[in-house]
């Protein structure tokens, strides 16, 4: 069995996400969640909400142990681009991308 969560436009571009998710990614579930809890990362918040959200999703929906499971994917894919403008020099306008981001989890259990 597998518990899946998945969290969408996020306001945090997938290459910070990415660095995030790393770290955790085959990790058990226990271990995983302390360490995004000692992360001062914007994009650690995010992913422990998510992680803890798809470890109640198992325990609830597929009543699966929270000692057995483990972070088997993750990933963090683009989402759409908020094009925004800003004075440049010479009248000119310079274009700031706002990146957000879709992250999806997926727990298994360790037979």
């Amino acid at each position: 069995m597998e518990a899946k969560a998945i969290v969408k436009y996020v306001g945090i571009s997938p290459r910070k996400a990415k660095l995030v998710i790393d770290l955790i990614r085959g990790k058990n579930l226990g271990e995983a969640v302390n360490i995004l809890a000692l992360m001062p990362n914007k994009a650690a918040k995010v992913v422990d909400k998510l992680v803890k959200s798809a470890a109640a999703n198992a325990e609830n929906n597929f009543d699966m142990d929270p000692a057995k499971l483990y972070v088997a994917e993750i990933c963090a894919n683009q989402g759409p681009t908020l094009k925004r403008f800003r004075a440049g020099s010479m009248g000119r306008a310079s274009v700031i991308k706002k990146r957000s981001s879709h992250i999806a989890v997926v727990l298994k259990e360790k037979e």
